[in-house]
């Protein structure tokens, strides 16, 4: 069952955290390929773990094993993140492509009530930052109250400053229960600063987190009245799901039919029975580079730096180096956001934090690569960067998990060589099979099937030089692979 009454006779809440998503406006770091929840913005742990580890049981809030909502470029990135914290995986849903947060809530909604009639689901953002996690529990324990009385709960963060990146939650101002919970008279698009300014005054609006508590049959009972359409593909979606090496691949076909729309235009806008409780504890959606500025600890200049960057006489800016081998300095800058990556630098003013996904939209147009790709590609066996390029060449860095295979592949228009670093590789060529320490190489013909394995139990690291006419990824023919690609 995931959604129970344990020992102490309190109910088991079952938390659905959202782990898709682009974090356009947290380039070059956070790109389509590996978005921010899954980078160490803040502190020793991703953004998706920190999320994680808030939706664990304490002694206010009971929680049921989790279920993400991701896409299939993320689904070991998932499992992975987890593995690392001592969280087991829960059910990990595959969304087919982006269609918004109402068809992900809507399908999450009809697999737990499949496993439970009486579910009750906490849905949320794998990218915020709430320190706080017991007043958090404290306020869904809140929530709860109002879910089984039949309410719909969105949880507002309470402003602190006319901020123009959020939406809001404009709260009746002649209904307001013993616990502080409202009514929602109207949510309210990002607005301009002066708008902001006015909100923030009146005491009556909260900025709009993302985050809903309500039963599984309260919200399937809410798309069957104001989203019949949806639910009726959503259902067919679900029933006609395949599990796909511990994953659950949701059906593509009708999921491409689906109106890419969230939930707050889908349903909690229209809803009769939806609540806002008030959260106002320290809270971050990490938006913009200058949000990732007021959430770090600065020095008494203001500065924010990584551990390869350095500022001198400068002022209130970010500067961060996002490999061990590079070296960032800022001489005489004042509310500077500079990121540097191997592939990609971006240098803007503070100010123009929200205009960062301009320049992604720029590189899109120009077809670079570096608008979407992340310089270190993750597979389900490990990771792999380039580390140059030219027009007959390129050197590759490869790490292989403990235990974990490559596929068994040929090339049609590459040869390879293998120098292993760290570690030890199991090697596969043709018939031959060898084991390779540190500091030995083996070259891997054309045309030939070769696979690398790690045996060990760390870590292994070897750099790849191809040669040929074609580097791309799509040359490769796949004869045997655990993870069923094809």
């Amino acid at each position: 069952m995931i959604t129970e009454f344990n020992k102490d006779n309190r109910i088991k809440v079952q938390p659905v955290l959202l782990a898709g998503g682009s974090g356009e406006r947290l380039w070059p770091l956070s790109r389509k390929s590996y978005p921010k929840q899954f980078s160490k913005l803040m502190g020793n742990t991703t953004l998706f773990q920190s999320s994680a580890q808030r939706l664990t049981s304490s002694d206010i809030i009971t929680f049921a094993p989790h279920i993400t909502m991701t896409n299939t470029d993320l689904r070991f990135i998932v499992g992975e993140q987890l593995q690392e914290i001592g969280i087991e995986p829960g059910p990990i849903l595959i969304e087919p492509e982006a269609k918004n947060t109402a068809a992900a809530i809507l399908a999450a909604s009809i697999f737990t009530v499949s496993k439970s009639k009486d579910a009750i689901l906490l849905v949320a953002p794998s990218d915020h930052v709430i320190p706080d996690k017991r007043n958090f529990h404290e306020v869904i324990k809140v929530g709860l109250s109002h879910v089984q009385n039949g309410k719909l709960v969105t949880f507002g963060i309470k402003p602190t400053h006319p901020e123009t990146g959020y939406g809001y939650l404009e709260l009746s101002t002649d209904f307001i229960d013993p616990y502080g919970t409202s009514d929602i008279v109207n949510f309210v698009e990002k607005p301009n600063l002066k708008q902001a300014k006015k909100m923030l005054a009146s005491s009556n609006y909260l900025w709009n987190a993302g985050i809903f508590l309500f039963s599984a049959i309260d919200m399937i009972n809410a798309f069957e009245i104001y989203a019949p359409e949806t639910l009726e593909l959503v259902s067919k979606v679900v029933n006609h799901a395949s599990p796909d090496l511990g994953f659950l691949r949701l059906e593509a076909g009708l999921w491409s039919m689906l109106e890419d729309i969230s939930i707050d235009y889908a349903i909690m806008e229209k809803a009769q029975n939806l609540v806002a409780v008030p959260y106002t504890s320290k809270w971050s959606d990490l938006g913009g580079w200058d949000a990732v500025w007021s959430e770090s600890n600065q020095d008494l200049s203001g500065n924010v730096t990584s551990e390869t960057a350095h500022a001198i006489e400068s002022s209130n800016s970010l500067l961060r180096a996002e490999s061990s081998f590079q070296q960032v300095v800022g001489i005489g800058l004042d509310n500077i956001i500079a990121i540097a990556m191997h592939d990609a630098v971006l240098v803007a003013h503070k100010d123009r934090a929200q205009d960062v996904k301009r320049a992604v939209e720029l590189l899109k147009s120009k077809k670079v690569p570096q608008a979407e790709i992340f310089p270190k590609d993750h597979r389900p066996w490990g990771w792999f960067e380039s580390l140059a390029l030219g027009d007959r060449f390129q050197v590759k860095r490869i790490c292989v998990n403990p235990g974990a295979a490559l596929s068994l592949q040929s090339h049609n228009h590459r040869s390879e060589h293998w120098i292993v670093v760290e570690g030890t590789a199991k090697v596969t060529i043709d018939k031959d099979i060898r084991l390779l320490k540190e500091g030995q190489s083996v070259y891997v013909p054309l045309g030939t099937k070769h696979r690398m394995e790690n045996p060990g139990k760390l870590q292994m690291i070897l750099i790849e030089v191809q040669l040929g006419t074609y580097l791309e990824e799509d040359d490769i023919i796949r004869y045997e692979d655990v993870y069923a690609r094809n």
